[in-house]
């Protein structure tokens, strides 16, 4: 089973970029996406955006435009660019191996989450 180990959060000021990190202990490339979620004090995990297979990238409308995910897949790893950070971006963040439903046009993330890695934007 592949786990994954993310890292990177810490505390940063509004404006100010972080990247996270998301380090996969086997290949990838297995899972049709790997995706990035958050979940802030007292709300709901929410989707951050994906990265498929093929490479292709989505992401939330709250963080279009300020955040990019891409991989190494030679390191099994995938990143969370994060520019322009919010107050509102505060929360722990994740990511999960994806699979494909609804004949491809949709992804559900695996049962097991990692412990995640804290973000804090603040001044």
């Amino acid at each position: 089973q592949v786990q994954l180990v993310e890292s990177g959060g810490g505390l940063v000021q509004p404006g100010g970029s972080l990247r996270l990190s998301c380090a996969a202990s086997g290949s990838i490339f297995t899972f049709a996406a790997m995706g990035w979620y958050r979940q802030a004090p007292g709300k709901q995990r929410e989707l951050v955006g994906i990265i498929t297979r093929s490479g292709s990238t989505n992401y939330a409308d709250s963080v279009k435009g300020r955040f990019t995910i891409s991989r190494d897949i030679a390191k099994n790893t995938v990143y969370l660019q994060m520019n322009s950070l919010k107050p509102e971006d505060t929360a722990v963040y994740y990511c999960n191996k994806l699979q494909a439903t609804g004949g491809g046009s949709s992804y559900n993330p695996f049962p097991s989450w990692g412990q995640g890695t804290q973000v804090t934007v603040s001044s």
